[in-house]
This record gives C-alpha cells, sequence and structure tokens, in this order.
C-alpha cells in the first residue's frame, strides 16, 4: 500500500442525530426498505449528518431523489432544528416541483415529524412516510451517500470555519456527486445523467445541471452569499466558471 500510495480513511466518532424521543405523530413506513422507481419525483428520501470544523459542528440536511440517487435539496447550518430541514426541502421542491403522492421518506427525527415539516408535507402532496425506531437500513441510500460524502470529502479535510466547510460541500455535491460520481446501480453514470428527461421537464433538468462547476475555492461561495443564501444565487454561483473536476 505505501509503495502505491493508498492510504487507509478510517472512520470517526459517531454523533447521534437523530432524536426520536418527542411527542409527534409517527408516519407508517411506506417505503418499506423498496428503494427502486420507476422515474424522478416518485421516491424521496431525506435525513441529517454533521460535519466538524473548528468552529463547533456543522449540521448537513439533504433530500435525494432515489431514481438517480441524486442530491436535489440540502441545507446546513449550526443548528439541528426543523428549519434547517425545511430548507433543504423547499429547494428540492423549488428545483423539482413534484407531483401529489411522491412519497417522502425520513427516519423519525424531531425536525421531520415537527408540525411545520409536516405541514409543508401536507401542502406539497406528499405521501409521508419514516423508518422503524432504531432502523437504519430503511434510510440506506440517504445513509450510502453520507458514508460516500465522508470518506471522499469530509474524513479528509480538516475546516477552520463552517463556511469553510459548507464551500466544500456545495463543492462536492454540485461539481462531483450529481454530474460526475458514477453509480453501479445506475449502469456506470452520475445521478445527473443517469435520468435526462424530456417534454415539460427538460428545462427544470437543465436548470439544476447548469454546467454544474464552480471555480470558487472551498469558502468563497459561502462566504460571498452567507450560510443560507437563496436557490437561485446557487446557481448563478454553479454557472459562473468551470470547475477544475469538470475539464
Amino acid at each position: 500500500m505505501r509503495d502505491n500510495g493508498i492510504k487507509i480513511i478510517r472512520t470517526q466518532k459517531h454523533k447521534v442525530t437523530t432524536d426520536s424521543n418527542h411527542a409527534f405523530n409517527i408516519a407508517p413506513n411506506l417505503l418499506d426498505q423498496d428503494f427502486s422507481a420507476d422515474g424522478p419525483n416518485q421516491k424521496w428520501a431525506g435525513d441529517i449528518s454533521y460535519i466538524w470544523t473548528n468552529e463547533g459542528w456543522l449540521y448537513l440536511a439533504v433530500i435525494l431523489d432515489l431514481y438517480s440517487r441524486r442530491v436535489i435539496g440540502w441545507a446546513v447550518s449550526n443548528r439541528m432544528k426543523r428549519d434547517l430541514a425545511i430548507r433543504a426541502l423547499d429547494m428540492a421542491v423549488a428545483l423539482r416541483q413534484p407531483p401529489e403522492g411522491c412519497i417522502h421518506h425520513t427516519d423519525r427525527g424531531s425536525q421531520y415529524c415537527s408540525n411545520d415539516y409536516q405541514k409543508l408535507l401536507t401542502k406539497y402532496g406528499f405521501e409521508v412516510s419514516m423508518s422503524g425506531k432504531g432502523n437504519c437500513y430503511d434510510n440506506s441510500m440517504v445513509e450510502t451517500f453520507f458514508k460516500s460524502i465522508k470518506a471522499e470529502l469530509i474524513w479528509r479535510n480538516r475546516w477552520e470555519t463552517r463556511r469553510q466547510a459548507e464551500g466544500a460541500i456545495f463543492q462536492y455535491i454540485n461539481g462531483f456527486y450529481n454530474p460526475r460520481r458514477r453509480h453501479s446501480s445506475l449502469g456506470g453514470k452520475s445521478p445527473i445523467h443517469s435520468s435526462r428527461p424530456s417534454g415539460p421537464l427538460k428545462a427544470q433538468w437543465e436548470l439544476g445541471v447548469g454546467r454544474c462547476s464552480t471555480g470558487h475555492s472551498s469558502g468563497d461561495v459561502a462566504g460571498k452569499y452567507g450560510a443560507g443564501f437563496s436557490l437561485q444565487k446557487r446557481y448563478e454561483a454553479i454557472n459562473s466558471v468551470d470547475h477544475p473536476w469538470l475539464k
């Protein structure tokens, strides 16, 4: 391994992010570990993970479309509150505008069971699904994404500030994972290129893809727009310049 320059990436200490000790209602497990889908916007899944910086913890919420494994919504915050999950959902809905009946699956965390989050799901016409208690396999598609981003980005780096970490996450998702990272389950294609729609959805797809690139160094994008800059600003930043990964 030494002769070939291969290094071991060790896992790090686990931090609990699911607070299931609450009085909110729990939805049934409609997904039931069936992660297959015939097309986009049939099954979505979300979860929250964490990144350590020298300023403290940064929490990352994501929404994946299970058809293509694409990250269609994400948000970060220094607090693991319901507004973090809501911002990730808002981004996904703004990008995809899903039809009524799309399954939305998460764990039983208080962020997802909160009244505010559930009201949004009802407003958008989602079928709500939640994992069994303490069963990580019920949401394994999102867990797999978190494993990928940790092994390929987070465990390899250290950040002084949360903004630097957010900039690196932005580049990873929009510059590598969605447009470039190949999946065996997708026939060796990336999440974006595995599902190029036609007709009315084509314009939405092109908006979401853009050139999927940014030349800003880690933290520059977040530093320019702040920790909660809008969906439109994110796409403007993505399309501004070419990223070295895409050359």
